[in-house]
């Protein structure tokens, strides 16, 4: 197999490489979405049964970990309580680590995401891409994550990062394009940046200009709820009552 582009293993601030990411632009919201089934619903003497919660696991790095944060202001317990706020029933077991890869990742998988698992939420590739690690790497450990996620009949939602435009087009490029690559490949929906609507902007984030602060992460889970919320309800399909 022919070698791919070769990109060197350069380090860049976080700081100034989110800075880079807001200069260029916020990414769009395409991406593909999962399509939830419509339940049948119940004869109208029977009483609707309660569902029950879905297990989810956040799988990902500091983003996720809530990095910084009390406990209730990360990224899981506010998500959990959106959820809850409009009656979704949900369990969500945070397995971030701050300072992971996709490779890092990739070796914790299976004992990070326990049997009876359900749903990942998985957020991966920020290091990877603040390391300039060349993406060919990042590819290869997400897809394999994705394939073992697959084979246990777990659904994913993907969750992209964009690449600073220090590091280059071609870098860029190539960096980017895994999330969809790999999202049609799986037929998993994507939500394309993370951090949308809090890169970069100083009032989102914390000290570091970095990991967004609680108002910050209130922001990211007000974008990504909705796509979260079509996850459980693709499981509640898969998997009725």
């Amino acid at each position: 197999m022919p070698a791919g582009p070769r990109f060197a293993a350069r380090s860049y601030g976080w700081r100034y490489a989110l800075l880079q990411i807001l200069v260029a632009g916020a990414l769009g919201l395409g991406g593909e979405t999962i399509v939830a089934t419509a339940y049948a619903q119940a004869p109208e003497k029977q009483a609707p049964q309660k569902q029950a919660p879905v297990k989810i696991v956040a799988f990902g790095d500091s983003l996720t970990a809530g990095y910084g944060l009390p406990d209730k202001d990360g990224f899981v317990p506010q998500l959990q309580a959106a959820l809850a706020a409009k009656g979704i029933a949900a369990g969500i077991q945070n397995a971030g680590v701050s300072g992971d890869t996709s490779s890092d990742g990739l070796a914790r998988l299976d004992w990070s995401v326990p049997q009876g698992t359900e749903a990942v939420i998985l957020e991966l590739g920020a290091n990877d891409m603040l390391r300039g690690i060349n993406p060919e790497v990042t590819r290869k450990a997400l897809d394999t994550i994705l394939s073992r996620l697959t084979e246990r009949h777990i659904a994913v939602l993907l969750c992209g990062m964009r690449a600073a435009p220090n590091l280059g087009p071609d870098y860029g490029q190539a960096f980017e394009r895994i999330y969809s690559d790999l999202g049609a490949k799986y037929g998993v929906a994507v939500y394309p940046f993370f951090l949308d609507g809090v890169a970069a902007d100083l009032t989102m984030t914390q000290r570091d200009g970095l990991h967004p602060n609680a108002t910050g992460v209130k922001v990211i889970v007000q974008h990504i709820l909705p796509q979260v919320e079509e996850l459980v309800a693709h499981v509640h399909a898969q998997h009725p009552s």
